[in-house]
């Protein structure tokens, strides 16, 4: 897994910064003083990562066809190429690791690229990229991570619950499976587990200790739960009738419905949240010919007719709404106004499968039939900014340094 450079078609648009301090020796007459040795670590250390003063960006890549799985520094612009699989199929990340699922079950691959956030302060981490083994061998249709531990979700296999710390050790640890889960995805969260579809009505959202004990039920219910959103002001969970926003205040868990602004149908449900890491602002398709935003702070939904598109993001706090249209063209919607503000025309085909993922300052989209991904300036008309070419095409796309 040696990282090779690639080059960019546009010019860098921006340089990594580094600190560094200077050892100095103050010498009065013959006599050179030197700082006295110590084995205190400082704040924040992690052993066998470099902390950063900025994120450290990385996209995981993965072609359908090929198996290919490679990691693109975004502050470097390495490329690091890792072990070869039977086909991809779906590709997810919790901000650090990408789980890369395939006929073959679902492998881990450590994008060595993380934040840690303590609320008052954020840690941002860089470790070398490395393949860490097979976590399960049935499909994750979700995944969702605290620091202690991983839970990996199937509708016919149910929650398997695994080390976080055997994971970021490099290793594949046994987990466990979290007996009389519901049928949806459990997020760990504030130190507990929410575990959704559970319940004889399967529309509960159950509060669980890290033992799997139920600690509480709120008693606001989500009927048919599909897609989750982890946010700043809580879980967000899809369901029939809007979102629920499950909260906690000292110790103590909330749930709150959002219904939707209007009579929605089954196919015109937001079940696939898209937003900046911790954002709480929420993009969603919603039918073939719009997007529903969801503004979590304000709780309230937008609906915006974009016409057919294939992907949709948000940075929030003011960002453009991101669709990707199925005829290849990038547009920025005023989330306010629902007006278009900004048009590219990026791809010439094979949207399908394209994505884009934002993060404070660019956007980036994977173009599978070009072997290409761009980065885009969204708040500069939706310049772009970098184009990387590649040696494989990116069926999939995730951005980890979160």
């Amino acid at each position: 897994m040696t990282p090779r450079k690639i080059r960019t078609a546009t010019a860098l648009s921006c340089a990594a910064l580094a600190c560094s301090g200077l050892l100095v020796g103050c010498q009065e007459g013959s006599e050179t003083r030197t700082p006295a040795k110590t084995s205190a670590k400082p704040h924040g250390y992690v052993e066998g990562a470099e902390e950063a003063s900025e994120q450290q960006s990385r996209l995981v890549l993965a072609d359908a066809g090929t198996g290919a799985v490679e990691v693109l520094d975004l502050i470097t612009e390495d490329i690091t190429s890792l072990k070869r699989g039977d086909g991809v199929q779906a590709l997810r990340t919790d901000g650090r690791f990408a789980y890369v699922s395939g006929a073959g079950g679902t492998h881990v691959v450590d994008a060595g690229a993380w934040t840690v956030d303590h609320g008052d302060h954020v840690h941002y981490y860089r470790a070398a990229v490395r393949d860490v083994g097979l976590l399960t061998e049935t499909d994750a249709a979700h995944i969702h991570s605290d620091q202690a531990v991983t839970a990996v979700s199937a509708p016919k296999s149910g929650t398997r619950l695994f080390d976080r710390k055997e994971l970021e050790a490099g290793t594949v640890p046994r987990g466990g499976e979290l007996t009389g889960a519901g049928s949806g995805p459990v997020v760990p969260y504030k130190e507990h587990m929410l575990v959704t579809g559970a319940g004889s009505g399967e529309d509960a959202v159950e509060v669980r200790d890290r033992d799997g004990t139920r600690v509480t039920t709120p008693a606001e219910r989500c009927a048919q739960v599909r897609g989750e959103a982890v946010t700043r002001r809580g879980v967000v969970f899809g369901c029939a009738d809007g979102a629920l926003l499950v909260s906690e205040d000292r110790g103590t868990f909330h749930a709150q419905k959002i219904p939707y602004d209007t009579a929605v149908k089954a196919s015109e449900r937001a079940v696939d949240f898209r937003h900046r890491a911790n954002s709480t602002t929420l993009a969603a398709l919603s039918g073939d010919d719009a997007v529903r935003v969801l503004d979590v702070t304000d709780r309230s939904w937008t609906r915006i007719e974009t016409g057919p598109v294939v992907a949709a993001n948000t940075a929030g706090e003011g960002s453009p709404l991101l669709a990707l249209g199925r005829d290849g063209v990038l547009t920025a919607y005023d989330i306010a106004t629902g007006k278009s503000i900004a048009r590219k025309e990026l791809l010439s085909e094979g949207t399908e499968s394209a994505s884009i993922e934002v993060d404070t300052t660019r956007a980036y989209v994977n173009d599978a039939a070009a072997r290409k991904v761009y980065e885009i300036d969204y708040d500069d008309g939706l310049r772009l900014a970098r184009t990387f070419p590649l040696g494989f095409a990116p069926t999939y796309m995730v951005e980890t340094g979160r």
